[in-house]
């Protein structure tokens, strides 16, 4: 049963940094053509899709909103996946989701098999 659970969300003023963190459980070697993708939803707005890498190969691939600010990483041997967030605006304010799956559009919510609940990143 694959689990992810973010962490690392917070309150920060306009123009700082935060880390992200999604710890991955239960994945298997037939996973390995798996996807991990951020993704955010603010209030009363749809979830976008912010970052992507793969499990193993390919990626990252950026959202343009968020290109050369957010960087997408992963550490195999702790199994997670972070996303280091820098010049940080009012308008990145959300909840931060991370996802796994073999979706065909990475930006896509449809095709991630697994979510985690979600870590709540405030600017102002």
């Amino acid at each position: 049963h694959v689990q992810l659970v973010e962490s690392g969300g917070g309150s920060v003023q306009a123009g700082g940094s935060l880390r992200v963190s999604c710890l991955v459980s239960g994945l298997t070697y037939t996973m390995s053509e798996y996807r991990f993708g951020w993704f955010r939803q603010p209030p009363g707005k749809d979830r976008q899709g912010l970052a992507a890498i793969y499990r193993f190969g390919k990626g990252p691939y950026y959202d343009d909103s968020v290109k050369g600010r957010f960087t997408i990483s992963q550490d195999r041997a702790r199994n997670t996946i972070y996303l280091q967030m820098n010049d940080l605006k009012p308008d990145d304010t959300a909840m931060y989701f991370c996802a796994a799956g073999r979706p065909r559009d990475w930006a896509g919510e449809r095709g991630y098999n697994f979510w985690g609940q979600g870590t709540q990143v405030t600017v102002s």
